[in-house]
């Protein structure tokens, strides 16, 4: 009878289903190219100088590249008073310079050499992981680090176009003065100012970085 009783007990045990076992399923984890931003403090002030001086901007997160390229600390102008177009991600030191400049350089330039408002800046960009004017085995630009921008034309409120690929040695010597002063004005805001008399890379853009420096050609 006891022998009876254990039987039935283990068949019964056999019918009853175990809990179902699942693999351990391992924590979710951040895209090995986003790194999550914790702003310093210069960052922070940067963020507060950009909102008193009423531009308008979107904080990016912060993104690792290959070759080394880096987005850290950027951010997206929205609104620095003057439409900018191609405008990607930037570091925020050099998105506060870039709406300084527009705002302190190239509206009173444009009003004293041309007599007019400029309504849009074209540039050529923000971040590119790229080397120093695309030339491979050279060092990692500063586009690289979202740390530059190239500025290529401006469009005034009369309806004219100002490029620096036509203006800088044009006829015209008020665009002329308009594009020199500008670019002057550029090289004393921002590290790193390159025009069109710096190389046949740069005929046709300024280039602005917040890079090592102060150099300006």
């Amino acid at each position: 009878m006891r022998w009876g009783a254990l039987l039935s007990l283990t068949l019964l045990a056999a019918c009853i289903p175990k809990a179902e076992q699942r693999p351990a399923v391992p924590p979710s984890r951040p895209s090995p190219n986003i790194v999550p931003a914790d702003p310093d403090v210069a960052t922070r002030q940067c963020h507060a100088d950009l909102r008193r001086e009423g531009v308008q901007f979107r904080i990016l997160p912060d993104r690792v590249f290959d070759g080394g390229c880096t987005a850290l600390g950027s951010v997206q102008l929205l609104d620095i008073g003057t439409p900018v177009a191609n405008l990607g991600a930037m570091t925020c030191p050099l998105a506060h310079q870039l709406a300084r400049w527009t705002r302190e350089a190239v509206q009173p330039a444009a009003e004293q050499w041309l007599g007019a408002q400029v309504v849009r800046i074209e540039s050529m960009g923000t971040y590119s992981c790229r080397p120093i004017n695309g030339q491979a085995g050279g060092k990692l630009s500063e586009h690289g680090r979202a740390n530059a921008v190239d500025i290529g034309a401006f469009i005034l409120s009369d309806g004219r176009r100002i490029s620096l690929l036509t203006g800088w040695n044009g006829q015209d010597e008020n665009v002329k003065s308009f594009l020199r002063s500008v670019h002057r004005e550029g090289c004393r805001r921002f590290q790193i100012g390159l025009g069109p008399d710096a190389n046949s890379f740069h005929r046709d853009h300024l280039h602005f970085d917040m890079g090592r420096g102060p150099y300006c050609r």
